[in-house]
C-alpha cells in the first residue's frame, strides 16, 4: 500500500511556470507507476501524464499537453514531479497524483490510491 500527497499548485500568470510533486509513503514505491490528472469545475477528470516504475521508462502524456509538461520521478525520493511551462488558462484545474501497482496506465479507473489534489489556477 502507499500514500500520495501533492504539493506545489498555486496560482500563476499565463505562459508562466509550476511543478507539482507527489510525494509517496512506502517503501516499495519503485513498484508503482504514477499518473497525475486533472479536474476542472463542471468536468471530468482528465488524464493529464503518467510515468512507469523506473525513472528512465516511458512516459504518457495527453495531447493537450505535450511538449509543455513533464513528468518525472526520483524513486530515491519517493518523489514524481510534474513540470508545467506555458501555463495556458484552461490548464486551469485541482491536480491529482494517484499511484497504481506495477503497470503503468492512463485511465483513472486504473488507479487504487489518490492523493487529495493540489489547486493550480493560470490567470489571462
Amino acid at each position: 500500500q502507499v500514500q500520495v500527497v501533492e504539493s506545489g499548485g498555486g496560482l500563476v500568470q499565463a505562459g508562466g511556470s509550476l511543478r507539482l510533486s507527489c510525494a509517496a509513503s512506502g517503501r516499495t514505491f519503485s513498484s508503482y507507476a504514477v499518473g497525475w490528472f486533472r479536474q476542472a469545475p463542471g468536468k471530468e477528470r482528465e488524464f493529464v501524464a503518467a510515468v512507469g516504475r523506473s525513472a528512465i521508462t516511458t512516459t504518457y502524456y495527453a495531447d493537450s499537453v505535450k511538449g509543455r509538461f513533464t513528468i518525472s520521478r526520483d524513486n530515491a525520493k519517493n518523489t514524481v514531479y510534474l513540470q508545467m511551462n506555458s501555463l495556458k488558462p484552461e490548464d486551469t484545474a485541482v491536480y491529482y497524483c494517484a499511484a497504481k501497482w506495477f503497470l503503468v496506465a492512463t485511465t483513472s479507473s486504473e488507479f487504487r490510491y489518490w492523493g487529495q489534489g493540489t489547486q493550480v489556477t493560470v490567470s489571462s
